[in-house]
């Protein structure tokens, strides 16, 4: 191939040169690549040195070490961020993706990828619509979790012995609500003193209420029954601790009924959605937490007077009504004539029936003691004696057995006299007998006999039944025993010994 000069020579000195030479007179010296980048670090830290940024962060992450990384962008351009640990815990908010900020830093190089990028010292959110896009955000996701939703809401108690409040004491906030809870219903109030604006506010407020929550139930200082997280009214940057996620993620966990009054009325935060209710303002905050005391005294007074009324009530108509039921009965003596009446006819009946039962009675004794027969019992008398003697018995237990023996037979003595078959001869009666002296008791027996005997009180009279002849009395030879007799000894061999 031809080269287009004419002399050879002259492409020889034209072709690039094969090592580097020093030309006479050159002040270009070369740089290594560390020196340039030190230079360009320079030259931009130099130039650069104070910024402030306008974009929207976009790949947001915090390292272990607690540094901050993320890109600044805009709708042409992006350029890196860092911002160290220091700084990353100062930021009064949360960075997140698509938030729109303005950093303050400095601009500077990053030798090890030839990058240009900005050290943050400071960052804000760009304006309070920007503010306004991170707050929703921040609400959507945490709503997510259900920290907002009913169901975890805890009912507040009607009457909180001690109410515990969350706010700054030096504030007004604190003086409104102890001014109002003493005009309501006097309460123990415990106060835990945090910031409520500013660096490290949120932190405080959240570890205000854990303290709260993880307070023992029995202790030196009493546990609150209820917790008001207060503050005054401000703009929504003054405000924005209360936004925090640590405070909300605090309320929503704590286990004690909280009231969130941050703010006045057209004020609302992350807060007042976790906690389990809102209130408009501190005050109303502290009219929430106790009722009227002047008020639960009139209803108690209403109650109890309505409890007399309604006690006293079905006293007041029992007792109409028994007045009108009264006035309807009749007189007691018309209710009383006819009973009276049937006891005189009663007690009539009662003396008859006395005298016939006594008669009826007065017979059937005079039946039993006729079958008595006293020479069985002298007989058995007799029996017991001979026992006794062979016994040979103690005095003692002799006497013993005789106390007992009379007690037994005390009732029997007193009625034996009754039933002495000769005893109504006093009366004018008489006693049929036979010739041997048996009583007889009946027509048919007497018509057996030849001669009877008549008992009377004065003596005894020998009589022929019919037309028969009276025979002499017969000797003493013994006659045959009768049945009634033979069922004596028959009962005597039965009933054994009285001993």
């Amino acid at each position: 191939m031809a080269l287009p000069f004419d002399d050879e020579d002259d492409a020889i000195d034209r072709k690039a040169p094969l090592l580097a030479k020093a030309t006479p007179g050159d002040n270009a010296e070369p740089l290594s690549i560390s020196e340039l980048s030190a230079r360009l670090k320079r030259t931009v830290e130099d130039r650069f040195g104070f910024v402030r940024l306008r974009g929207e962060l976009s790949g947001v992450k915090r390292a272990a070490s607690g540094h901050l990384y993320c890109c600044l962008k805009d709708d042409k351009a992006v350029i890196d961020g860092v911002m160290w640990k220091g700084g990353a815990q100062r930021l009064a908010f949360r960075p997140e993706d698509g938030v729109e900020v303005i950093a303050t830093g400095k601009l500077t190089t990053y030798p090890g990828r030839s990058k240009y990028q900005i050290v943050v010292e400071s960052m804000e959110i760009a304006g309070e619509g920007a503010l306004l896009a991170l707050l929703e955000k921040l609400r959507a996701r945490l709503a997510a979790e259900g920290l907002f939703s009913v169901e975890r809401k805890k009912p507040l108690p009607f009457l909180p012995r001690t109410i515990g409040v969350v706010t700054s004491p030096t504030g007004a906030v604190i003086r409104d609500i102890l001014h109002r809870l003493a005009d309501r219903f006097p309460s123990r109030v415990l106060v835990w003193p945090v910031l409520v604006q500013g660096q490290g506010a949120a932190e405080q407020v959240a570890a205000a209420v854990r303290g709260f929550s993880a307070m023992p139930a029995v202790g030196a200082v009493p546990r609150p029954d209820l917790v008001i997280v207060a503050r005054g009214g401000g703009s929504i940057e003054d405000l924005w601790s209360f936004n925090e996620e640590i405070v909300v993620r605090a309320v929503a966990e704590c286990t004690i009924p909280i009231i969130s009054a941050v703010g006045h009325e057209t004020d609302t935060t992350l807060c007042d959605h976790a906690a389990d209710r809102r209130a408009p303002t501190p005050t109303a905050a502290a009219e929430m937490a106790v009722p009227v005391r002047a008020e639960l005294a009139a209803t108690l007074a209403d109650l109890a007077s309505r409890k007399r009324h309604c006690a006293l009530r079905p006293v007041s108509l029992g007792r109409e009504r028994l007045e009108a039921r009264v006035r309807h009965l009749p007189k007691p003596e018309a209710l009383l004539a006819a009973k009276a009446q049937r006891l005189d006819e009663a007690g009539e009946r009662l003396r008859r029936a006395l005298r016939e039962r006594a008669g009826q009675a007065g017979a059937r004794l005079e039946a039993q003691g006729a079958r008595l027969s006293l020479p069985l019992l002298r007989h058995r008398v007799e029996r017991a004696e001979e026992r006794l003697v062979r016994t040979g018995l103690t005095p003692l237990l002799l006497q013993r057995r005789f106390e007992a023996a009379a007690r037994h037979f005390a009732p029997v003595a007193r009625v034996l006299p009754q039933l002495d078959p000769d005893k109504p001869l006093q009366r004018g009666f008489a006693r049929v007998t036979d010739v041997s002296g048996q009583t007889l008791t009946s027509k048919a027996l007497a018509e057996r006999e030849t001669s009877l005997v008549l008992k009377f009180r004065d003596g005894a009279l020998t009589v022929t039944p019919g037309d028969a002849p009276i025979d002499p009395p017969r000797p003493s030879s013994p006659a045959p025993p009768s049945r009634r007799t033979v069922r004596s000894k028959e009962a005597q061999q039965q009933q054994g010994d009285l001993f």
